[in-house]
């Protein structure tokens, strides 16, 4: 039982970049994909809900602009994209810019908070 608290703490205390990584890992290592599941969730409830008005489940990730940190946000936008250095320059260099387009929200939210956390201005659509 105790191993299973600790696996949760663990869990709990991923940031944002190695719980990206992690949902890669259960995608391509065991064809699970978590954001497939957290959507089928969500349409579930609102299904029961009745009424409930239709929630959007893709979003489009915009750079709106890099910021001061530059430097460090084309670094993210490689390392978030899997393109090329000179790619994700050009991305950057760009914005307004789509860096992932027609994703999940709770991915969407991530890509969001760590573009911002590097100091660029992000909007989801």
């Amino acid at each position: 039982m105790a191993d299973l608290k600790d696996f949760a703490e663990q869990l709990v205390n991923l940031t944002v970049k190695e719980v990206n990584e992690l949902a890669t890992i259960l995608k391509d290592e065991y064809g699970i994909e978590p954001a497939a599941a957290a959507v089928a969730v969500a349409a579930g409830g609102a299904a029961a809900g009745g009424d409930a008005a239709e929630e959007q489940t893709e979003f489009d990730v915009i750079l709106k602009a890099a910021g001061g940190s530059k430097l460090a946000v084309v670094k993210l936008v490689k390392e978030l994209t899997g393109l090329g250095l000179k790619e994700a320059k050009g991305l950057v260099d760009e914005a307004p810019s789509a860096i992932k387009e027609g994703v999940s929200k709770d991915e969407a939210e991530g890509l969001k908070a760590s573009l911002e956390e590097a100091g660029a201005e992000v909007e989801l659509k």
